[in-house]
């Protein structure tokens, strides 16, 4: 796993690079995650440009889309999986969709989230990755891009690039045989990209009284929310392989040719 050093594309890492089962590794420059591309510049950014990006999925909302649309190069193949609609389309917007939105006021932030609240919401929207039948078509399309030979280096993401978006690199690379230290690792390693990302929002924050702890938990992963997912993978399912068949409905022939494509 690498972080890819852009000065367009907050959070951007490379999978490639990390261990699997019986001395593996996942393929450089194939899988790789981000936060949104609203401010992608190829001119001003070689790195990505050198990526040669093919696919780029999205994980965000309507909402979110239609206030920073993604940059794309040309000839990237777009394809969208709005992780979180059945939640919006129930009429509660998640904290993950609207974390701007929360940090701009710390009053209505303390009224929603304060005393463990945010950490409770995060934990259950995790466990909607798992459970709801969006996240379950979002994350059957990621898998089944990731099997696909003609999607060439794919790029999927969300708006930060931490939670939907961990939630894919999770499954992915728990599918290629990673164990449970890197899967956190993994996870966890977005968080200081994400945090100076936000770092004015959190400071803008705080300055006019916001609690910090608040901040935090709306910004940062924590260990627990990713355990909320995986119990709810657990308790529905009994196992990942399970999730991926019965959940996502994604054939063992295409995990096994995801598996193939993805590690050496």
């Amino acid at each position: 796993m690498s972080v890819t050093q852009s000065t367009t594309v907050a959070n951007l890492r490379d999978l490639g690079g990390t261990r699997t089962a019986g001395g593996r590794t996942v393929r450089p420059g194939l899988v790789l995650r981000s936060g949104q591309l609203d401010r992608l510049d190829l001119a001003a950014d070689p790195a990505v440009a050198a990526l040669g990006l093919r696919t780029v999925i999205d994980f965000r909302t309507d909402a979110e889309r239609a206030d920073h649309p993604d940059v794309v190069p040309e000839g990237v193949r777009m394809l969208v999986g709005d992780v979180l609609a059945d939640k919006v389309n129930s009429g509660r917007m998640p904290a993950a969709a609207q974390l701007k939105d929360l940090l701009s006021d710390p009053a209505v932030a303390e009224k929603h989230l304060g005393g463990g609240k945010a950490q409770a919401l995060f934990a259950e929207t995790y466990r909607s990755f798992v459970s709801s039948s969006s996240g379950q078509a979002a994350y059957r399309m990621l898998l089944t891009a990731l099997a696909d030979e003609e999607s060439g280096p794919l790029l999927f993401h969300c708006t930060a690039g931490k939670d939907r978006t961990g939630w894919g690199a999770t499954v992915v690379l728990s599918l290629l045989g990673a164990d449970e230290e890197t899967l956190m690792a993994e996870y966890l390693s977005v968080n200081p990209a994400v945090r100076a990302a936000f770092a004015p929002l959190i400071e803008g924050f705080t300055a006019a009284g916001g609690d910090p702890e608040i901040a935090l938990a709306l910004i940062g992963v924590v260990p627990e929310y990713l355990a909320a997912a995986l119990d709810e993978v657990a308790v529905r399912y009994g196992s990942m392989e399970k999730y991926v068949r019965e959940g996502l409905g994604v054939s063992d022939d295409t995990v096994s040719a995801l598996r193939t494509r993805l590690t050496t």
